[in-house]
């Protein structure tokens, strides 16, 4: 029973210890050249086709919500007749 559960303790520590030593590429230099850039271009829409996408969303979202609102604020304002 003890010689099973040390070889399980052994197992584990090797499939944990070298599963995560993966190399990644280090892309932090290209980032930062990209941001720097002066292209008179805002650095929340420099990230490429998915940043404006997520700002259009954004502006939709929020202009959507304050009509909205508004709307609800004048219906709330005016009471309904009692018939």
């Amino acid at each position: 029973m003890l010689r099973n559960l040390l070889a399980l303790r052994q197992i584990a520590q090797r499939t944990i210890s070298t599963a995560s030593r993966r190399h990644f590429e280090n892309k932090v230099p290209q980032k930062q050249k990209l941001f720097q850039e002066d292209n008179d271009i805002p650095v929340h829409l420099k990230g490429g086709v998915a940043d404006g996408l997520l700002y259009r969303a954004t502006m939709f979202l929020t202009v959507g919500g304050t009509a909205y609102a508004i709307y609800q604020l004048a219906v709330a304002s005016f009471p309904k007749k009692p018939e």
